[in-house]
């Protein structure tokens, strides 16, 4: 008998032995005279999913690529569950309860046990600073929907200054979890209708599939042309794939091949498949039609089936190294990528060389098969849930609960590292930008350790104390957040811009009590207050933003409006002052609102904290060479047609001295990431931000 309880077709859905338990499912269905793909044990799909999970791991190791390998295996889980689960809502209907059931005690022991090693493993070598991201996607990848974490994450402006965590490749397996449990209530619906119709349901299936296949197709097309990385991670996208090997498995046993066709086209398959990494981009062009590559490739190797021909693709695919490699595929892919991301963490490097990668490989395939024979083959094997389903639940319910908790542990013991940082922070001990301006004196060394802490640093970013926040309806989405003194401020400021502009809160927040002043922010990542879109100019995003921010400001009419006086300040670049700032400030001028333009702060194209850290906070690899980020004169100093509602801010002095720009100053981290300033240094910076502006203003 076949089974449906597919775990993942990385090796779990075994089509071999066990059956799922499905009423009245005949141990081999009939099958059309010479059509070797309905048989119920397909050796060639096993090889078929080793060659996919091996294109996989060397592409990421050796070659630093997607391999498209990824969207075979969403085919084969189509292929696979589709299918049964059509014969079993004909010959008698779904039994949810012990299908999901062994779907857990496939799925959950090598994947947590996988989460498990990957917590460990990263407590003890990943760098601090990437605790906090590794331990929110381990919650992610643990509950299924850490895709849906990853493409919230490529939208988020901060978040894509992460770098890859351990267990990014959940990504697919949340997909596949996703589909396993929908699937189903899908099949099970439309048997249902059909039923009641009194149609067949072949037919009314392969219109539902059709119709799903081409509406994600569509909406996958669409979506990778206007926003790829959120198009990649989405599920919605990739729902075709498995539908175009449910649409396979309802009419393989119809198809009849001659045999040279199907020699060919398993042949067209593999090589087509192995090739696809190489000649597409796979990371920034799928999952569109161009997916249809990998994925047809399957379907080819699919359709020709076993060929009993010497020469044939199915002869070296059912060949025994395969079939071993397809039975530990699933473990395979769960361990390679942490072995490699923690690999080139510890030993700070983009890409390990042909020896190393070659370690990499032969240690996940010991890991991979350690688990598929002490893990995964046990449960599989075990008693639980065969006859009370229930029980799975409860095994899968005790073991998610157990990595969850150690996953909270972690996330606990992290807070309270960063917490006694913050309680150690003092002005004596944490001067910052005071000793910039010789307000404060630079120690050779300090009795505690720099703030913020490197577990809290990727998060440092200013937010307002106290703030609410409103999105405006229709639009390009204008968000406001403002201090909540509204009522009672004696002076109204709107910072308005990009990240470096939000930067300056840090340095705003504490003059909000001060001075009584009424503080509106209006970010948006990416996007400085300009006409144009300036990091960006194939988006227009940013110029539909400006637009709508500039009613709202006049309609504010505030006191002040803060935005950034330059752009770009990075190596190879310098600063400058783009047209599209100045044309910008003249429409406040026409409103006569007053501008503080904020010169900005030094880009990298290298981490500075990290660096620091490593190396030291005196490595000169370490720091910014002023002169060349700064021009000795500013951009603005000599221009002509900057409106005369404009005051220029200078606070350059207080990233860099007349040579350098350092790291860390005052004991302080200075950088969140490469270019976005700490809160805390950015708060050390709030006496001589308030001097210079009140006296820009005249205030």
């Amino acid at each position: 008998m076949t089974q449906l309880d597919s775990a993942s077709s990385f090796g779990v859905a075994d089509t071999r032995t066990e059956p799922l338990r499905i009423p009245r499912i005949p141990d081999k269905p009939v099958t059309p005279p010479g059509v070797a793909q309905a048989r119920s044990y397909r050796p060639e799909l096993q090889g078929l999913r080793a060659l996919a999970v091996v294109l996989v791991v060397i592409y990421h190791v050796w070659l630093g690529r997607v391999s498209g390998g990824v969207d075979v295996f969403f085919v084969i889980t189509g292929f696979l569950i589709v299918g049964q689960l059509f014969r079993a809502s004909e010959r008698g209907g779904i039994r949810f309860g012990p299908m999901w059931a062994r779907m857990i005690k496939r799925l959950f022991p090598a994947a947590l046990t996988v989460l498990l090693g990957i917590m460990a493993a990263s407590l003890i070598w990943l760098p601090e600073q990437r605790w906090f991201q590794t331990i929110s996607e381990v919650f992610a990848a643990a509950t299924y929907w850490e895709n849906w974490r990853l493409a919230i994450d490529s939208t988020d402006y901060f978040a894509q200054h992460n770098e890859a965590s351990p267990v990014q490749h959940f990504w697919s397996l949340s997909i596949q979890g996703q589909f396993y449990v929908v699937m189903p209530l899908i099949v099970a619906l439309v048997a249902l209708l059909a039923k009641l119709c009194r149609l067949r349901l072949k037919g009314v299936l392969t219109a539902v599939l059709l119709t799903m296949f081409g509406t994600s197709l569509w909406y996958s097309m669409w979506l990778t042309e206007t926003t790829q990385q959120v198009a990649y991670f989405h599920s919605l996208t990739r729902v075709w794939e498995f539908m175009l090997g449910g649409l396979l498995a309802l009419f393989i046993t119809s198809v009849s091949l001659p045999r040279w066709s199907r020699i060919v086209l398993g042949w067209l398959g593999v090589i087509g498949l192995a090739i696809c990494g190489i000649v597409l981009q796979v990371g920034t062009m799928f999952p569109g039609y161009v997916a249809l590559w990998p994925t047809l490739s399957a379907v080819f190797v699919l359709l020709a089936g076993a060929t009993d021909s010497k020469i044939g693709a199915d002869r070296w695919l059912s060949s025994r190294p395969l079939e071993f490699i397809g039975n530990i595929s699933y473990a395979l892919y769960l361990w390679h990528w942490p072995l490699l991301v923690i690999y080139l963490a510890v030993n700070d490097i983009a890409k390990p060389d042909w020896v190393e990668g070659s370690l990499l490989i032969g240690a996940s395939f010991v890991l991979a098969t350690i688990t598929y024979y002490a893990i995964e083959e046990p449960v599989r094997r075990s008693k639980i849930g065969v006859v009370r389903p229930w029980r799975a639940y409860a095994f899968g319910v005790t073991v998610l609960v157990a990595v969850l908790g150690v996953a909270q542990g972690w996330q606990m013991y992290g807070e309270n590292l960063a917490r006694a940082a913050v309680e150690q922070a003092d002005p004596d001990q944490h001067p910052g930008a005071l000793v910039m301006t010789g307000a404060a004196e630079e120690r050779e060394s300090y009795d505690v350790e720099p703030i913020p802490s490197m577990i809290a640093i990727s998060g440092d970013h200013p937010v307002l104390t106290g703030q609410t926040c409103q999105v405006l309806p229709g639009g390009p989405g204008v968000e406001i957040c403002q201090s909540p003194n509204a009522d009672t401020a004696a002076k109204r400021i709107v910072i308005v811009g990009d990240s470096h502009a939000q930067s300056l809160i840090g340095a705003f927040n504490p003059l909000v009590e001060k001075n009584n002043w009424h503080i509106v922010a209006m970010r948006r990542p990416g996007c400085p207050f300009s006409v144009r879109s300036e990091l960006f100019p194939d988006r227009t995003t940013c110029v539909e933003w400006n637009k709508a921010v500039v009613p709202e400001i006049i309609k504010q009419q505030p006191d002040a409006v803060v935005v950034m006086g330059t752009f770009q300040v990075r190596v190879g670049l310098k600063e400058r002052l783009p047209e599209g700032f100045i044309a910008q400030w003249r429409k406040l001028y026409d409103a006569g609102i007053p501008v503080v333009a904020i010169r900005d702060n030094p880009r990298y194209d290298f981490e500075p904290t990290e660096c620091a850290e490593d190396n030291g906070a005196d490595a000169r690899e370490c720091m910014g060479v002023r002169s060349e980020l700064y021009h000795s004169v500013p951009p603005y100093q000599n221009r002509l047609d900057v409106p005369p509602n404009v005051r220029f801010v200078d606070l350059s002095d207080l990233y860099c001295d007349r040579y350098v720009c350092p790291p860390i100053i005052g004991n302080v981290r200075v950088y969140a990431d490469k270019n976005h300033i700490t809160q805390a240094y950015m708060g050390t910076m709030s006496p001589m931000v308030e001097k210079r502006v009140k006296r820009a203003l005249g205030w």
